[in-house]
């Protein structure tokens, strides 16, 4: 009777560390899992918010990226060849960084253009939609139709090589793409050919 005693005594007190074991070593990382799904759950539903339809039909240009180094307006010039009087907004993004067609329509223009580098236009009704300083292996071409919130391309790097008539240049004197101090989305809107200011229509 002893000895059976003595076994369920140790028994328990197995079952006791090993507990404890899991308790200390192996919670926290159950829970961080749990958290780490929690975030990329809250991910998606920020991304699904930034490409909702805004009252005037328009949806953000680059999901994700929010913060603008230039807006629309008079400023003072950023580097040589930029507007003193900025057309668009500036939205600092990682070379790479894919953008969207805010709103369904064709685009009619894809090459570079001056200070906005390689340049994509989308057009519908009487507007039109400029992206510049973008990766110069467009994914559209003109003529295409697309659709609002398919992917048109990507944020280009600073530096481009091998552009016939470029006068852009860094302080290194390496060529840029088009008037610019580091990869960004310059995103325009004209109506009528008139510049508008983005923000108002979002």
């Amino acid at each position: 009777m002893i000895i059976i005693y003595k076994y369920l005594l140790r028994f328990f007190i197995v079952q006791i560390i090993l507990v404890l074991f899991i308790s200390i070593f192996f919670t926290p990382i159950i829970l961080g899992e749990s958290n780490q799904l929690i975030e990329s759950k809250t991910e998606i539903e920020n991304l699904e918010e930034l490409i909702t339809l805004n009252p005037n039909g328009l949806i953000w240009p680059i999901p994700g990226y929010t913060r603008i180094s230039s807006p629309f307006g008079k400023r003072v010039s950023p580097t040589t060849g930029a507007s003193s009087y900025h057309s668009g907004i500036d939205i600092p993004a990682p070379p790479g960084t894919k953008f969207i067609a805010a709103h369904d329509g064709t685009i009619t223009f894809r090459q570079f253009l001056g200070a906005g580098g390689y340049t994509i236009t989308l057009s519908f009704d009487d507007y039109k939609i400029s992206y510049c300083h973008c990766d110069p292996n467009f994914i559209v071409e003109v003529g295409q139709e697309v659709k609002q919130g398919q992917v048109i391309g990507q944020v280009g790097p600073k530096n481009v090589y091998g552009v016939p008539g470029n006068i852009y240049f860094d302080d290194n004197g390496n060529p840029t793409n088009g008037a610019t101090t580091g990869p960004h989305l310059h995103f325009g809107i004209r109506k009528d050919g008139e510049y508008q200011n983005p923000l108002d229509f979002y």
